[in-house]
């Protein structure tokens, strides 16, 4: 069954795979090698754009998106052919950090400012110093509130497959918006033009409130919005099958 899925979808699965047990064995130092970390971090490398797409964080997570990859890529695979296919695949994952590195510098920039309005050096800690707080005992506790936040954007890795399989499965409802899939707690199957745009919803306003659990939600709206475009742009010059 494995050996009948097209070539660049079986071939992306199976080095998520690989990459997924050679990291678990090696530990957190190569994950944070080659997970996708804030551009402005020092722990920032510039391959990261790419090697966070074959990172995972659990076995839940990686067999989530290769079982979503293995749904959806094949039927695409074989519509756009390999060149788009894997162009869909990598810009979708692009877009995705893009996206989730725009509204990480955003909230960044903002408790900056903050910081820098109670007084403590956001530069000279940025780049190693020693910087000591100042201020009354409530200005202190909240520059560390503040620092914290901060530091969670610098220090947090972003990894998964999730943007670029956004960008298929975006892509997949444009091409084929009448095909119907089921989805887990929902007796009935759905057509894809009607469940995107509300998962799409719901992704903007949990990476935005910042309810999002961990999970980078953000980064799968920039995925899906590539997808979506690349698909648009190439429709009208597809046979499809319906």
């Amino acid at each position: 069954m494995f050996n009948n899925i097209p070539p660049i979808t079986r071939n992306i699965i199976i080095i998520n795979v690989i990459v997924f047990i050679v990291t678990s064995l090696m530990g957190n130092q190569v994950i944070g090698y080659l997970a996708g970390f804030y551009p402005f971090s020092p722990f920032f490398h510039s391959w990261q754009v790419i090697t966070h797409m074959f990172m995972h964080g659990s076995i839940m997570h990686i067999l989530f998106n290769m079982m979503t990859l293995f749904s959806f890529g094949p039927i695409l695979e074989q519509t756009l052919g390999d060149k788009k296919y894997l162009i869909l695949y990598f810009l979708s994952g692009l877009g995705a950090f893009f996206l989730f590195n725009l509204w990480n510098f955003v909230e960044a920039q903002q408790l900056s400012n903050e910081l820098q309005q109670l007084g403590f050096n956001v530069d000279a800690y940025m780049s190693g110093a020693s910087v000591q707080f100042a201020g009354s005992a409530e200005a202190i506790m909240k520059q560390k509130e503040l620092l914290d936040s901060l530091k969670g954007i610098v220090a947090t890795p972003m990894v998964g497959a999730s943007g670029a399989i956004f960008g298929v499965v975006a892509a997949f409802a444009t091409l084929y918006p009448d095909s119907k899939i089921g989805i887990m707690f929902i007796p009935v199957p759905i057509k894809v033009k009607y469940l995107l745009p509300i998962v799409i919803v719901v992704s903007v306003y949990l990476g935005i409130s910042g309810n999002g659990g961990g999970i980078a939600h953000l980064a799968h709206v920039g995925g899906a919005l590539v997808g979506w475009l690349l698909a648009i742009s190439w429709k009208k010059h597809l046979y499809r099958f319906n």
